[in-house]
């Protein structure tokens, strides 16, 4: 199985050869590197880059994070010789659902009822689907795969 994905604007992209585990993490450095209420991430055994190159932060001594420099996006968490890139930039997302979550102090109270969430009605009573079919997005569409 070779799985591929990459940034927002294209400008980096990456190719698998397979996925292994994945999970969600709920420490706060993962909450701040992602802008989200956890890190969800999938190892990815055989990456190798296929356009660009990803910059890099060390969140810390030993995690490095790596992100594209002109759009911002997320890709990878990287830890002693190991690491995995970020679920949601998989071209195929649903190909890596979460098996574990790694369960921190920080983690946010809220995050286990996010299903019961209502969905989101405009004023006009349209789904945002509806709402927002007209907007054209400028997001890769994963022309290398």
């Amino acid at each position: 199985m070779s799985v591929t994905g990459g940034c927002q604007c294209g400008a980096v992209r990456y190719a698998a050869e397979s996925l292994g585990a994945s999970s969600i993490c709920h420490c706060r450095m993962c909450q701040k590197a992602t802008g989200g209420f956890f890190g969800p991430y999938v190892d990815t055994p055989g990456l190798t880059w296929t356009r660009g190159q990803p910059s890099y932060f060390a969140s810390s001594k030993d995690v490095k994070r790596g992100f594209c420099a002109a759009c911002g996006t997320p890709l990878t968490f990287e830890s002693h010789g190991q690491g995995g890139v970020m679920i949601g930039t998989l071209d195929e997302p649903e190909a890596a659902p979460p098996t574990t979550q790694l369960v921190w102090p920080e983690k946010l109270a809220f995050v286990d009822r996010l299903g019961e969430l209502a969905h989101w009605k405009s004023k006009a009573g349209r789904e945002a689907s509806e709402e927002f079919a007209a907007v054209a997005s400028r997001q890769d569409g994963g022309e290398d795969r």
